[in-house]
């Protein structure tokens, strides 16, 4: 099982970011929210996490949360854009 099918993402309204913590580190997707969007700003991943499609996770979830809430998606991050290319893509 790849470590994004079993992450658990919260959501950290407080601090704007959809968060996965684990073993002592936190990936996050830093986000802005209004009434009518979600717009996708940084991710940020540490060291001792990469390789583990958090990042992708994240992603994944910031999706469907916009899809779920009704909010136009905005995406800046520049691995958000990436991803979700590649993943439109094939």
């Amino acid at each position: 099982m790849s470590a994004s099918s079993s992450a658990q993402v919260t959501d950290n309204r407080a601090q704007s970011r959809f968060e996965i913590n684990t073993e002592g580190a936190t990936a996050f997707l830093l986000y802005e929210r209004t009434d009518t969007s979600l717009t996708l700003i940084h991710t940020e991943v540490p060291p001792a996490l990469r390789g583990r499609h958090l990042g992708e996770a994240l992603v994944d979830f910031a999706v469907a949360d916009a899809q779920a809430s009704g909010l136009r998606l905005i995406v800046i991050c520049p691995f958000a854009r990436a991803y979700l290319r590649k993943k439109n893509a094939g």
